[in-house]
């Protein structure tokens, strides 16, 4: 590849990085280039370590011939199991052990090389393998995101001649660059979507992390936590006591995303939550449908947990409607982005209600007045209560025992919420 197509097709990568183009695109892209000037590429893979909860990493592939490999692939931890005896098994590792930064082989040695994958590679017609180990620097690493790793193979039987190679070694690291800061893009929407929220994210993402800069919306507001999660905890070891919450937090959360709420806040067993739309009503309608969606993952999970002889539980959830105050609250170098106001004091109040009365679910007079027809069909009176620290009695609300009780009453409510 002649110096004017090397800087021509970085030009390109540069470009393209910072308009944002994926990364599969961006390999896809390079590979093409590569192909069209003349170095005869025949594979691709580009992997890199992330920060996210789930994945330690992504990796992107290209190939000259179609395949049913995805072009975008996520792997779980490298630490044990499979994955790990596949990992030392790698040229990525080898390399890594011995401090190599690049490695040539030549796949007609293949039966004798012990590195995974590269049976299977020399099966399918490559010939000449060039790894690479591009490292970060200190600065430049995010937790395990420290290094890129590419391959690179030519079905030529000749393999890659010493200016291909000299191509590569000038491309690849620009290639790398593009792909990193895409990257370093996606895991600030990953951490900001897993610690702020999912809207909260968006809204601090598209610039507002002014100090005091709010807005009043209205919206339904859901607030839950554990029954007897105190007690629980003190009867299990305390190695227990995490995956206890993260099972329970799990079946809320993803009830609440599912019926299209956003958790602003996890306070010990606690969630804070809240759903909005310019239709208030079909919101008091998606906080029933998450309430309803909760139950039904509580029963799978309790049903699990209690075959593996783990306690159980259930959660007290209450649901309000008002005015609250959204936005960046707290000080010069710590700021929440959450909702405050006495409608966020009132339902945490009526969530703690519900202790009292016995019942798991309990809705403000606001929340029952503010439904359809149809809905408050389906919730009954509690009485009226003063809540603490609350100047006024109102009436609560739950939800009608027969739709537990009557099957053709579950479905007609299965339906409401439905829509």
């Amino acid at each position: 590849m002649q110096l004017t197509s090397r800087l021509e097709l970085m030009n390109w990568l540069t470009g393209q990085g910072l308009t944002g183009l994926p990364e599969n695109e961006l390999l896809r892209g390079f590979c093409e280039r590569c192909r069209a000037e003349g170095l005869e590429l025949s594979r691709g893979l580009v992997v890199i370590d992330t920060l996210h909860p789930i994945y330690e990493g992504r990796g992107f592939r290209w190939s000259d011939r179609p395949s049913n490999e995805s072009d975008v692939f996520e792997y779980g931890s490298t630490a044990e199991g499979d994955a790990a005896k596949s990992w030392r098994r790698s040229v990525f590792f080898h390399m890594l052990e011995h401090g190599h930064d690049e490695m040539v082989l030549d796949l007609a040695d293949a039966p004798s090389l012990d590195f995974s994958q590269i049976g299977e590679l020399a099966e399918k017609g490559h010939r000449h393998y060039l790894a690479f180990v591009h490292r970060f620097g200190e600065t430049g690493a995010l937790g395990l995101m420290d290094c890129l790793y590419s391959c690179w193979t030519t079905r030529r039987t000749e393999g890659f001649s010493e200016a291909e190679l000299a191509a590569l070694r000038d491309l690849v690291p620009v290639l790398g660059l593009a792909i990193k800061s895409a990257q370093q893009v996606d895991i600030v929407r990953t951490l900001g979507r897993v610690y702020l929220g999912r809207d909260a994210s968006e809204q601090v993402l598209r610039g507002r992390i002014s100090r005091g800069v709010t807005e009043r919306i209205n919206a339904v507001l859901w607030y839950s936590d554990l029954r007897g999660s105190t007690g629980i905890s003190e009867s299990i070891g305390p190695d227990e006591i995490i995956p206890f919450l993260n099972d329970y937090a799990q079946a809320v959360i993803d009830a609440i995303h599912d019926a299209g709420g956003d958790v602003l806040k996890l306070i010990g067993d606690g969630v804070l939550a809240m759903f909005t739309g310019e239709d208030m009503a079909t919101a008091r309608r998606a906080a029933l449908r998450a309430e309803h969606l909760f139950r039904k993952n509580a029963v799978a999970l309790n049903k699990r947990r209690a075959a593996d002889g783990r306690p159980t539980t259930s959660a007290y959830i209450g649901l309000h409607v008002g005015e609250v105050f959204y936005g960046n609250i707290g000080s010069e170098d710590r700021l929440d982005f959450t909702v405050v106001g006495p409608t966020v004091n009132e339902v945490s109040r009526i969530a703690s209600m519900s202790r009292s009365v016995d019942r798991e679910l309990l809705a403000s007079a606001e929340f029952y007045k503010g439904l359809d027809t149809a809905g408050r069909r389906y919730l009954v009176s509690t009485g009226r209560y003063a809540l603490r620290g609350i100047g006024r009695a109102q009436d609560l609300y739950t939800l009608d025992p027969d739709i537990d009780a009557s099957e053709p009453v579950t479905g007609s409510y299965e339906r409401y919420l439905a829509g």
